[in-house]
């Protein structure tokens, strides 16, 4: 379980924020409406908190996530396929 000390440390944002750090860090399609849906009916999103009825995203969690949402370096998409 996180202590409070690693809760405090890590900024966290809330959804809105969220998907706009993953179009401006990562340049992914992302939004507050993705974020939901995947927050209800998947395991595939980035890891959250509730605070009371509010999700709020380490950015951590966010980056992890984004990054493996991106595929390896290739020079052909023959490659992909491998």
């Amino acid at each position: 379980m996180d202590t409070k000390s690693e809760i405090e440390d890590e900024r966290h944002l809330r959804r809105m924020e969220a998907a706009k750090y993953i179009v401006e860090t990562y340049n992914l399609p992302c939004s507050p409406k993705t974020l939901a849906k995947l927050a209800c009916i998947s395991s595939e999103g980035p890891p959250f908190r509730l605070a009371g009825r509010f999700p709020l995203y380490p950015v951590s969690g966010l980056d992890a996530w984004a990054r493996g949402k991106i595929g390896p370096l290739v020079r052909s998409t023959s490659e992909v396929r491998r």
